[in-house]
């Protein structure tokens, strides 16, 4: 729904990949035409064992990777969030991606505000 020049978004995934960057599960891109701000960053280790997570920033512009969190150690069964009381922008085309040490345990799920602006890539 947009509302005064913003939607919000919601995507739920299950991290797949066991590699960084290009390899790395797309969580969230940030859509031609907007701006985001990312308000929400949740992990959940549904495997009965410890497991570890790295989350990255790709910066379109820049066509760098930045972890947001590297090798997160996370117990069995356990959550965690990354955004708390904050959060942070991405344009055009950025991305967060994830990965963990094994296919399948992980699931993350983010909360956006996406700003209309036509003027954006």
């Amino acid at each position: 729904m947009l509302k005064d020049g913003s939607k919000h978004q919601t995507v739920g995934v299950t991290v797949s990949s066991t590699s960084a960057d290009g390899s790395a599960t797309v969580v969230y891109t940030t859509p031609n035409n907007y701006s985001g701000a990312i308000r929400y960053l949740h992990i959940s280790n549904n495997n009965s064992a410890a497991k570890k997570v790295s989350v990255q920033y790709y910066d379109a512009a820049s066509t760098n990777y930045h972890f947001i969190a590297k090798d997160l150690s996370m117990s069995a069964n356990s959550v965690t969030n990354l955004v708390n009381n904050s959060f942070f922008f991405t344009n055009p085309g950025d991305k967060i991606v994830a990965f963990g040490e094994t296919a399948d345990t992980m699931e993350l799920f983010v909360s956006v505000e996406e700003f209309f602006d036509p003027h954006r890539g």
